[in-house]
């Protein structure tokens, strides 16, 4: 019932009280598992290879017809008047551009033709200067009705005419059907007022909906296939023009617009459409679309597609190579296939996988446990980033009955990582036996060569470079030293591990490499918390495997330990802990106001300080760690929110625990150290209490009592 349990003989499971059963020995590897022939047709255990192949991902998106808005056209009132006539009397007909359309009174345009005609008839003043053009009137009473929306034949009427006509005709500007009449015969209207509304049917929008898991395979300019309910079985085509830059965060949705030719008129506004987008997955994750190979498209109108560089013949932007919009437009070789898996290999833990590989030349069926790094799914293969290399026979049926045998055996497997059973977090103050209790640990571990020892201790330093750039928050140093640490790993020489020690090395190994491919991708200090988190954990794994040499630090940790400290130091120091007290209460129960109060005993206590005259080391030792204090205290003053207090009081709890490895924080009071392990998406923190009883300032009343290591200091 629990794995983690082992004796070296007969006895009772401290948890559950069953009597323990004989183990019966495993295959060597931390996540092998070796079965019978016989158990393997029972377990209808199936295998596939991974290949480097061209996958289709299907993007299926429904949505609706629209008007296509560039198409679209208002005849508004130019001057302010009364609609005399409506030639078109209901929506839905056909206008031809040059149409008449309405016929408005307008005492504003009666004027106007009344001051164009009296200018015409006067005769030109002759100017008696060789340097001064006369003014000509009448082309600026013509320009005046033009202004006003009356066309250039409708000028020269009146003007031949030699009289004001009391209405004026306003014609369509664009051919099409009238979707709106938004006036009546006899109404006033004022300039800008909307009369109809034509719109182009002949070409449309699709409007469509797509996820946020498919956006990695749509791409402006791909082809579009969709159906409609009023032509069933029949497919219409188009090609996405628009990607919406913003996410609905209703529907966690993206708007995807098609440009579709509708010369037939067969297809209606507001009709419902299911669409399919069909993707050629390349390696990284790209499309493919080697039709596109060394063309050029408009950026604005992708149907628009050319040999050669030039502008759209529509809108007249400068085309630009089908490349910059995301394309693989090479033909196909073996390099830019990606590396695909099975999905139903797949056994999902989040952004990384476990598969089971098949072990080649094994006396019997073996299986190995893999932890991956996957992409996104495109039909029945996720991508693979790391983890598996082409040719592998992964194990697509019967991969849960394997990793249900590699949990009974306390390996690590997809529901137990680590390996063994719960204990040891508490979330309510109830004790559990830990998860190594009771274990009987082998042999003590081997030494290391030097080479391998130095190796590793390269990855712990690259660790805490890592550790520095996270908290500087700078994501673009956090990418480098994720490089950095992959080629650390690399240089481990693992052929010169012992046997014995070697699978831990190659469990490691591999998790690592896993930090290093979600490491060198971040985009968010989110992502970077989280994987620095799991990074943290495989870092401290190899150090409570592999036996390393402390660092300089380290090293230089015990003489720092409640070093003699002059009386001075000693007196500046009493003066922080009650406030910090404070501040870590305040936070544990959600008190804003309270939290940002406690701030303020901190800052004048600071600054009170005296510099102190001494040659004594821990008097060097306090000024340097005063500096410290004194960015931190300056951060929480500044904090507006309990996350951002939060996020300053770990760094202020970190300070204070090295102050009391120091020097000692003189108080009367008993203190105690705590440790969160969830804390900052699973970064973990510590902090002070002067009692053992749990009260979490880094989770409040959510999670109170959540804590996995208290200590009297």
């Amino acid at each position: 019932m629990h794995p983690q349990i082992r004796r070296d003989g007969p006895g009772s499971c401290p948890i559950c009280g069953m009597d323990l059963v004989p183990v019966k020995e495993s295959a060597g590897g931390v996540r092998t598992v070796s079965i019978s022939p016989e158990i393997k047709s029972l377990m209808n255990v199936q295998v596939s290879p991974v290949r480097r192949q061209y996958v289709t991902a299907d993007v299926r998106m429904v949505g609706k017809v629209e008007y296509d808005e560039t198409r679209l056209a208002h005849i508004t009132a130019w001057v302010p008047g009364r609609l005399e006539r409506m030639f078109v009397d209901f929506t839905g007909v056909e206008v031809n551009k040059g149409d008449h359309m309405v016929q408005i009174y307008s005492e504003a345009l009666y004027t106007a033709q009344e001051e164009l005609l009296a200018v015409t008839k006067r005769d030109r003043p002759q100017s008696s200067s060789r340097f001064i053009e006369p003014l000509d009137l009448a082309e600026s009473a013509r320009e005046k009705l033009r202004l006003l929306g009356l066309t250039t034949e409708q000028i020269q009427t009146i003007e031949e005419r030699g009289k004001s006509s009391e209405t004026v005709t306003i014609y369509s500007p664009v051919g099409g059907v009238v979707v709106a009449k938004n006036k009546q015969e006899g109404d006033r209207v004022q300039t800008g007022d909307r009369i109809y509304t034509v719109a182009d049917l002949n070409h449309l929008w699709v409007q469509m909906d797509a996820y946020e898991s498919d956006l990695a395979w749509l791409r402006y300019g791909q082809d579009v296939e969709f159906t409609t309910e009023a032509y069933p079985g029949e497919v219409f085509r188009g090609r996405i023009a628009f990607i919406d830059p913003v996410l609905n965060e209703d529907t966690r949705t993206v708007k995807v617009r098609v440009n579709v030719s509708n010369e037939d008129g067969r297809l209606k506004p507001e009709m419902f459409v299911r669409a399919i987008v069909k993707s050629n997955v390349a390696s990284g994750g790209r499309v493919l679309d080697a039709s596109l190979a060394g063309k050029w498209i408009s950026p604005m109108h992708p149907e628009i597609i050319k040999d050669q560089p030039g502008d759209c013949d529509i809108c007249g932007m400068p085309l630009v190579r089908a490349e910059s919009l995301g394309y693989v437009t090479a033909e196909p070789t073996s390099a830019a296939k990606p590396l695909v898996v099975p999905a139903s290999a797949v056994l999902l833990t989040g952004t990384r996988a476990i598969v089971y590989v098949q072990i080649p030349d094994a006396d019997k069926p073996t299986y190995e446990g893999r932890e991956i790094v996957i992409g996104p799914r495109a039909g029945d293969f996720y991508l693979v980033k790391s983890g598996l290399e082409e040719g592998d026979l992964v194990v697509t049926n019967g991969n849960f009955k394997l990793d249900s045998a590699l949990q009974i055996s306390a390996k690590p497997s997809m529901m137990t990582p680590q390996g063994g059973g719960g204990g040891g977090h508490n979330h309510g103050g109830m004790e559990m036996p830990k998860a190594d209790e009771g274990v009987k640990m082998g042999a003590g571990p081997m030494d290391l060569v030097p080479a391998v020892r130095d190796a590793m201790q390269g990855i712990v330093e690259q660790f805490k470079t890592i550790q520095a750039k996270i908290e500087a928050a700078n994501l673009a140093e956090i990418r480098a030293s994720y490089d950095q640490l992959s080629k650390a790993v690399e240089a481990v020489p693992a052929d010169l591990i012992g046997p014995q020690m070697r699978p831990q090395w190659f469990e490691v190994g591999m998790l690592l490499r896993n930090d290093v491919t979600e490491g060198r991708e971040v985009n968010s200090m989110r992502q970077a918390d989280r994987v620095f988190a799991l990074t943290r954990q495989h870092v401290d794994q190899m150090k409570a495997q592999f036996p390393l040499p402390m660092s300089h630090d380290e090293m230089q940790m015990p003489s720092m330990t409640n070093m003699a400290a002059p009386a001075e130091v000693v007196e500046q120091l009493s003066g922080f802990v009650a406030p910090y007290l404070q501040l870590s209460q305040a936070l544990a129960a959600d008190d804003l106001d309270a939290a940002k109060r406690a701030v303020e005993p901190l800052h004048q206590r600071l600054a009170s300080l005296l510099p102190i005259v001494s040659d004594d080391k821990s008097v060097e030792m306090w000024s340097k760690e005063k500096r410290d204090l004194s960015e931190i205290i300056a951060r929480l003053q500044k904090a507006n929110d309990l996350a951002t207090l939060r996020s300053g009081f770990a760094l202020l709890s970190e300070q204070m625990l090295s102050l009391e490895r120091m020097f000692g924080l003189p108080t009367d009071l008993t203190l105690h150290e705590l440790h969160c392990p969830m804390a900052f998406e699973g970064r973990g923190a510590s902090w002070i209490q002067s009692d053992d009883a749990v009260r979490n300032p880094y989770y409040g009343a959510s999670m109170l009592k959540c804590a996995d290591k208290v200590e009297k200091l």
